[in-house]
């Protein structure tokens, strides 16, 4: 379904709701720049060390196309889960691994409070965003704490600079880029709008200095492309 959301005036701040759930592949498709090879190189890295009962675990899974794509592509028998706090994307989640018959652990679950232990991999695409600030740090510090030895975080966020002019600029060439999607100018403005104060962004620097006060040993960037940016990072 295409993503026609914001065609109409927002009543609500931006939540992950049926509305939402919809079209959202669809809008991540258009809305995230490279998000398809994003994805993709994610589970590259994750294949390349596939092993007998590791353990995946994607945080804001949605409706589980990356873990979906990811299983698609295993050749050994791995324990992929994800977890969302909104029932609309788990429901559409499981209806699509029931029709592809893939056997994937889908939970409802708050990421916050989520029991972490025993994961090799944890993948959160453009997920900690949502997170508010002062609860983020913690959040990763769990996340390495839970991670077996030699795990890895693998996480894309939406980032802004310190340079404001440059923060201006690259805001600017994504607003383009989406309108080269088919987004209207109101359509930006309004989820504009419905994001204020819901998606907060840190820096780079930030974001790496986070994982780093959390435990991780070495945190590097696999991918930019402007304010949009995927971090690895190993226990």
């Amino acid at each position: 379904m295409k993503d026609k959301v914001f065609d109409k005036p927002i009543e609500k701040k931006f939540e992950f709701d049926e509305a939402v759930a919809s079209v959202f592949d669809d809008m991540l498709s258009r809305s995230v720049p490279f998000y398809d090879e994003v994805r993709k190189l994610i589970i590259a890295l994750i294949l390349a060390q596939e092993g007998e009962g590791k353990r995946v675990l994607d945080l804001g899974s949605s409706t589980a196309k990356f873990l979906l794509d990811l299983d698609s592509k295993l050749t050994t028998k791995m324990h992929l889960k994800g977890i969302d706090n909104s029932q609309a994307m788990l429901d559409r989640a499981r209806q699509k691994c029931q029709a592809l018959g893939a056997e994937i652990d889908l939970e409802f679950a708050d990421m916050l409070t989520y029991p972490f232990g025993g994961e090799d991999i944890v993948v959160s695409n453009y997920t900690l965003q949502f997170i508010r600030p002062i609860q983020r740090p913690e959040l990763v510090k769990r996340i390495c704490e839970g991670l077996n030895k030699e795990g890895m975080f693998v996480f894309s966020e939406k980032v802004v600079f310190e340079d404001k002019k440059l923060d201006k600029q690259l805001i600017d060439i994504y607003y383009s880029f989406k309108k080269e999607q088919g987004y209207s100018e109101y359509e930006i403005a309004q989820k504009r709008e419905a994001l204020e104060n819901v998606l907060i962004p840190f820096t780079i620097e930030e974001n790496i200095q986070m994982c780093k006060k959390a435990g991780f040993r070495d945190i590097s960037t696999l991918f930019q492309w402007a304010n949009f940016v995927t971090f690895i990072a190993k226990k």
